[in-house]
């Protein structure tokens, strides 16, 4: 199945998607949250949606659309996953997976603005492939992540590179402002997504081409992620993890190129559709 969530931010309705074609699921009576996934909910969903097919309404092509997981209980993000990324940044691939945590209320949808927050001047983008956590994962072994993935999405991790790296503290500083987490449009269960170990991802600056990766460059894969973030934190369901970025974001360009108000990105992930926002200046 691929999942979306619709409406106005905050009042998001769940649905599905079949082809191009949208379908409100309200009637189920569950949003896409930890309780939906905790309990069984996509098999659920699917249960219902196969007894009712002839009755789900149409959700119109214009409405927006929000991000396909209700806010999860963090975001946990994977630094320095590519080794062609590393180089460009200057870095060493790391011999164990760079983790730091992005804040739930960055979480916007996929077609809505980016926010360039007050004082910024390094504003970046960041392709990368999200996983979407199905059930509590807790010291899990790496043979058994598979089991704990609910699907996977397209996720923007915009980052804000002098917050991030020059005022004196951890990466979260540059990665959890408003808007930094643009996420979907849909969520897709493993069986919509092929091989996810050789997904071509791609980013596009105002209709330049500046990333074009593949999953098969990932330094730690997705079992490896999840069995390695489970050491730290207890995993909880509609927790999201992203997975790395490839080469080609503005800090790694000579002289570096960052976000500037009418900027347009637009991005998109082998079999997870693609996602469009336009950067605009914080006017708080």
């Amino acid at each position: 199945m691929k999942l979306i969530r619709y409406g106005l931010p905050g009042q998001e309705k769940p649905g599905i998607l079949q082809g191009t074609q949208r379908y409100d699921v309200s009637a189920f009576g569950e949003d896409y949250n930890e309780a939906f996934f905790e309990h069984d909910g996509l098999q659920r969903l699917a249960q219902f949606v196969r007894a009712n097919a002839s009755q789900l309404p149409l959700v119109a092509d214009t409405e927006r659309l929000g991000p396909p997981v209700a806010r999860p209980s963090k975001i946990v993000c994977i630094g320095l996953n590519y080794s062609d990324h590393a180089r460009e940044v200057g870095a060493t691939p790391p011999v164990e997976p760079v983790l730091f945590l992005k804040s739930t209320t960055a979480l916007v949808g996929p077609f809505d603005d980016i926010i360039i927050p007050r004082n910024s001047v390094k504003t970046d983008w960041e392709v990368e492939l999200a996983v979407v956590i199905g059930k509590r994962a807790s010291y899990v072994e790496e043979a058994d992540a598979a089991g704990y993935i609910a699907g996977y999405t397209l996720h923007n991790d915009v980052s804000e590179r002098e917050f991030q790296m020059e005022r004196s503290g951890t990466w979260d500083k540059g990665k959890g402002c408003d808007t930094f987490a643009p996420v979907g449009p849909f969520l897709a269960t493993p069986d919509e997504v092929g091989d996810v170990d050789n997904l071509r991802l791609w980013l596009t600056l105002n209709g330049t081409m500046v990333q074009d990766g593949t999953t098969a460059n990932l330094i730690f894969n997705i079992p490896f992620i999840i069995a390695y973030v489970s050491q730290f934190m207890t995993l909880l369901p509609g927790d999201i993890i992203s997975t790395g970025t490839p080469a080609g974001v503005g800090l790694g360009f000579k002289p570096p190129v960052y976000l500037q108000p009418g900027d347009v990105v637009e991005l998109g992930i082998d079999g997870l559709g693609t996602s469009r926002q336009v950067l605009k200046a914080y006017a708080g």
